[in-house]
């Protein structure tokens, strides 16, 4: 949603101070924070080596890449899928985090393989404390020379006589400044491999870094009160006690309830509307920014999780449910609800495009397309991505801030990757989506196109799109008013 950022540095290995100072009538100081991400890295002594997804932030911002290969051959690391993303806020308070991923990672022909690696970094700041976690740091199917390895932080293992490798490195600075202020620094690299001898192809101390991850918050305190000037001593009046009438609660559904609460954190109802999936098909990149500072207006958090992807990755139905408020608003951009079979409600933002499914009343199945990712709204600016919330049935009660963190059920339900969009530009040129993405306006599609396939069979996704190829069904209607053909039942 909406971002207020402090323009702040962070080198690797060195932090910076983050905080402004207060000016004359004691200004309060203002939060700072940064963030950073390599997807993958290649250090060789005396030569330029290589990467693949470094960014950092401010401001936000998110990499995708299909593949990496080092070199050209591939003799030393190939990899699938590359994702990163860095986010960060600064205020009153600071948040920042950043995450990378690796899929299908294979070192020195097959001596190092694992199937997904993944760094992932949090900080943030409340009143003059700041802390941080590598909580989201995984890798999963690690296999070295030959043997499942099991991975623990900072655990080291033998590489023959060639070398070692640790499993997520990790490391954090934690300071104290004036006013107690705090601040924290720290990073993970979800997979090291270090060189102490040649192999391979690559010199001693060389070293591979897979999924690297930092962050820097530094805490702001507010100035203390000038001092008050010695003024004539007054005689003590009596106390008058006035009473004020008492404010009348909110009322919601012509019903007296209490005032509108952020919910307790860690809370997780469970969801029982049925079988549940990833929103976001394809490559994508998504951390924990559930709770964070959002602006100086009280209450104003951030309710969900932002899921980076390219511009027009295709959106997808989370559950069978009812679609609802599709449309525009001026935070959200294009943006619609899904209410699943239990009441469970969940919501969309940001969308550069619509498809006909995408319809008020309308019933769909988990995996149905029913839009595109893009940065409609307040995102305008940021890279594009889907704001994605949880609104648990048990809490409804509590309106809009009855959202729960939605990063547990995010990371359980499955991603499915089965398709890569390698030419999203040549498809995104198709479909008449822009970057950066459309002016407030809904756009359908046909029926007939992308829409019709479901992301629980990748293979009908790659059907009707090459269908769309063969002929000229699957044009834009840029008209609200125009019935789809052959509408579904």
């Amino acid at each position: 949603m909406g971002k207020r950022l402090t323009i702040v540095v962070a080198l690797l290995g060195l932090l910076v101070p983050l905080v402004g100072t207060g000016g004359a009538g004691g200004a309060r100081s203002t939060a700072g924070a940064s963030a950073r991400a390599v997807a993958i890295r290649v250090l060789v002594p005396g030569q330029a080596g290589a990467q693949a997804g470094a960014i950092s932030s401010p401001p936000y911002h998110a990499a995708f890449g299909s593949s990496f290969a080092y070199p050209a051959d591939g003799s030393v690391v190939t990899t699938g899928s590359l994702t990163a993303s860095a986010s960060s806020d600064s205020g009153g308070s600071a948040t920042a985090a950043s995450t990378s991923e690796v899929q299908a990672l294979s070192v020195f022909k097959g001596e190092i393989v694992a199937s997904s690696v993944k760094g992932a970094a949090r900080g943030s700041t409340r009143g003059r404390a700041a802390r941080g976690d590598f909580s989201g740091a995984t890798i999963s199917g690690l296999t070295v020379l030959g043997s499942a390895t099991s991975v623990a932080p900072n655990g080291r293992v033998a590489l023959s006589d060639w070398g070692y490798l640790v499993t997520l490195e990790q490391g954090t600075d934690t300071s104290s400044g004036a006013g107690g202020m705090q601040g924290f620094h720290g990073f993970v690299t979800a997979l090291a491999i270090h060189l102490t001898a040649p192999h391979g192809g690559l010199p001693a101390g060389s070293e591979i870094q897979v999924s690297y991850a930092e962050t820097s918050v530094q805490a702001s305190v507010a100035p203390a009160p000038a001092p008050i000037a010695p003024g004539p001593v007054k005689k003590a009046q009596p106390k008058v006690v006035k009473k004020t009438p008492k404010a009348p609660e909110p009322k919601r559904n012509g019903r007296t309830s209490p005032p509108l609460l952020q919910p307790p954190p860690g809370l997780q109802p469970e969801l029982t509307g049925g079988g549940y999936v990833f929103p976001v098909y394809g490559p994508s990149s998504f951390i924990d920014t559930f709770g964070g500072f959002r602006g100086d207006v009280p209450g104003n958090w951030h309710h969900g999780d932002d899921i980076f992807a390219a511009l027009g990755a295709p959106l997808l139905a989370c559950a069978d449910g009812i679609v609802f408020s599709v449309g525009w608003n001026d935070l959200g951009g294009n943006r619609l609800w899904l209410r699943d079979d239990q009441g469970n409600e969940f919501y969309y933002a940001h969308l550069s495009a619509f498809t006909p499914l995408a319809k008020n009343g309308r019933r769909v199945k988990a995996g149905e397309v029913l839009g595109f990712v893009g940065n409609t709204g307040d995102a305008q600016g940021t890279p594009t991505h889907l704001h994605f919330e949880v609104h648990p049935f048990s809490l409804l009660f509590m309106g809009y801030d009855g959202a729960v963190n939605p990063t547990p059920y995010l990371q359980a339900w499955k991603h499915l990757q089965d398709v890569r969009f390698y030419n999203v530009a040549g498809w995104l040129a198709q479909t008449g989506i822009s970057d950066p993405a459309p002016k407030p306006a809904a756009i359908l599609l046909q029926v007939s196109d992308i829409s019709e396939a479901s992301g629980l069979d990748p293979g009908s996704l790659q059907r009707a799109m090459a269908a769309r190829d063969r002929g000229t069904e699957g044009q834009l209607i840029r008209s609200l008013g125009l019935r789809p053909k052959a509408p579904r039942p």
